[in-house]
C-alpha cells in the first residue's frame, strides 16, 4: 500500500500538470482558431470551435491595412534593444552587489523590487510630460528607454540571486592570480553563469515583446510594436474578432517559435542553483 503512494503521488501531480497547461493555452488556441473563422462565424453565439470554412481572408485583410513588417521590425528592436543594454548595466550591477556587498546592498534590492510594485498608470502623467519635453514620444530610443527601466530590476535580482551561488573562493583565486575584474567577469563569472544569463535575457526579450501599456501610451505610428498593432483592431465601430483574432496570431507567433526553440535553456537557467 505505501508503495502506491508515490504512483498515486506522481500521477496526480501529471494529471495536474497537464490540466493547468491545457488551462493556460486553450486561449491561444482559440484565438489562432477565430482567425480563420469569418466576422460573422467568430461573434456567433453559441460559438464553434472549429471554423465551419477554414479562410486566409482575415491574414490577408491585415497585411493589406497594416505594416506587420514595420511593427514586427520595432518589436524586435525594442526586445533586444532592452535587453542589451539592460545586460550591460545589469551584470555589473549584479556582480558588485554579489561580491562586494555594502552596508545598504539589501536595502537597494528591496526597493529595486518595490518599484514592480506601483501600477504603472501612477507615473504615466509625469513620464509622458518628460518625453514630450524630450521629444522621446513615438520613438524607439524613448520606448526602449522606458522599458529597460521597467524590466532592469527584474534583470538585475535573477542575475544577483545566480551569481550569489558562484564560490566566492573561485573569483579570489582569480585575483591571487592577478585577474583584472574584466576577465574575472569575462572569462570565470560569466561563463559559470551562463545558464543564468541566457534566461535572464530571454526573459526580458519576452516581457519587452508582450509590453503593452507603454507602448500603447507613448507609440502611434513610428515607434508603434506589435502590441499597438493588435490594439489598432479595436474601433469606434466595434471589435473585429476574426482580424484581431489574425493580427494577434502574427504578433505572438515569433515569441512562441522562440520560447519553444529555448524552452530547456530557459527551464535550466530558471532553475540554476536550486538543486546543489
Amino acid at each position: 500500500m505505501r508503495s502506491l503512494r508515490p504512483t498515486l503521488f506522481k500521477a496526480a501531480m501529471t494529471f495536474l500538470g497537464w490540466a493547468v497547461a491545457l488551462l493556460l493555452f486553450f486561449p491561444i488556441l482559440w484565438t489562432v482558431l477565430t482567425s480563420f473563422k469569418s466576422e460573422v462565424e467568430a461573434i456567433a453565439f453559441p460559438p464553434a470551435f472549429w471554423p465551419s470554412g477554414w479562410t486566409l481572408e482575415n491574414y490577408f485583410e491585415v497585411q493589406e491595412r497594416s505594416e506587420y513588417f514595420g511593427h514586427f521590425l520595432n518589436s524586435v528592436a525594442l526586445s533586444l534593444g532592452s535587453t542589451v543594454i539592460g545586460m550591460l548595466i545589469a551584470i555589473p550591477a549584479a556582480w558588485s552587489m554579489a561580491f562586494q556587498p555594502a552596508a545598504s546592498t539589501r536595502h537597494v534590492l528591496m526597493w529595486m523590487l518595490s518599484t514592480k510594485m506601483m501600477p504603472a498608470v501612477g507615473a504615466l502623467v509625469p513620464v509622458f510630460l518628460i518625453f514630450k519635453s524630450a521629444g522621446l514620444l513615438d520613438t524607439l530610443p524613448g520606448i526602449t528607454l522606458i522599458v529597460l527601466v521597467g524590466n532592469l530590476p527584474i534583470m538585475v535580482w535573477m542575475l544577483y540571486t545566480y551569481f550569489k551561488e558562484i564560490p566566492a573562493d573561485i573569483l579570489e583565486a582569480c585575483r591571487m592570480d592577478g585577474a583584472t575584474v574584466w576577465k574575472e567577469l569575462v572569462h570565470v563569472l560569466l561563463p559559470m553563469s551562463l545558464p543564468g544569463v541566457a534566461s535572464t535575457m530571454l526573459l526580458n526579450i519576452i516581457l519587452a515583446w508582450n509590453e503593452a501599456f507603454w507602448t500603447l501610451s507613448l507609440t502611434a505610428v513610428k515607434a508603434a510594436p506589435l502590441s499597438a498593432f493588435i490594439a489598432s483592431y479595436s474601433s469606434p465601430q466595434g471589435l473585429f474578432w476574426a482580424k484581431l483574432s489574425a493580427a494577434s496570431t502574427l504578433a505572438i507567433v515569433p515569441i512562441l517559435i522562440i520560447g519553444w526553440i529555448s524552452q530547456k535553456q530557459l527551464v535550466r537557467g530558471l532553475t540554476f542553483g536550486a538543486v546543489k
